[in-house]
């Protein structure tokens, strides 16, 4: 069976720009992607669209993001900036990576200026840690996912701390660039250059990790050991 990767994302939107590399890469390597958005996003709403209208759009944007990497996308019914904080999300997130059976997690870091993005995080560390535990029950057995993964956004910035350089194929950028247009505020945004931004910022992380293209994620300060056996 295909090995599987997750990034989880508050809104729709959110993991595809900033993990979008990486999950492109990842899909022409064979792996399944799935991604996550907890809410809609739709409160972005374009002038020419209501909320309502914005959310069904982006649930498209969402489906067809994920069908061009040949993964699927999975989208809670949650408002956008009314995630709530309690158990019941967290468990919603918990059978998720049960059942999809991820290799890793990618989500956000835990300081944002959105208050969705900063319980994400704390909703997405809960979430791995009741998946892995065999004696919380639940319809499928326990599974254990590595992470979580923060990734770089310029909306989670305070304290970020770049860890980890995931190498982004050439072809994979490509095939990012591809399925991130089909997501409108990427790259019809007035109040800031989306698709723009996060392609430069490849480069920029590609250039630290001395290759052609990286994505750049935190790890929780527990994770940071490097073994070395002998130099």
């Amino acid at each position: 069976m295909a090995k599987t990767v997750m990034a989880i994302g508050a809104h729709i939107g959110d993991v595809e720009l900033t993990c979008g590399g990486v999950l492109a890469t990842y899909a022409l390597k064979g792996y399944q992607v799935i991604t996550v958005a907890l809410t809609g996003g739709e409160r972005g709403n374009p002038p020419h669209l209501t909320v309502e209208e914005y959310r069904k759009q982006k649930e498209e944007e969402a489906a067809g993001f994920a069908g061009v990497l040949g993964g699927t996308a999975v989208v809670l019914p949650y408002v956008d900036g009314e995630l709530p904080d309690n158990e019941e999300v967290r468990y919603q997130v918990c059978d998720l990576i049960r059942s999809y059976r991820p290799e890793a997690l990618m989500t956000h870091w835990k300081y944002s200026m959105h208050k969705d993005h900063e319980l994400t995080h704390r909703i997405v560390r809960d979430a791995q840690f009741y998946a892995g535990l065999p004696a919380i029950i639940r319809k499928d057995k326990a599974h254990f996912a590595k992470g979580p993964y923060y990734a770089q956004n310029w909306e989670d910035s305070p304290e970020f701390q770049p860890y980890v350089y995931t190498v982004v194929s050439r072809e994979g950028f490509k095939l990012w660039k591809k399925a991130i247009r089909l997501h409108w505020f990427a790259v019809n945004s007035p109040s800031f250059p989306y698709m723009d931004y996060y392609a430069h910022l490849m480069r920029c992380n590609g250039c630290l990790a001395r290759t052609e293209y990286a994505e750049a994620f935190a790890v929780n300060e527990e994770d940071k050991r490097i073994t070395v056996h002998e130099f």
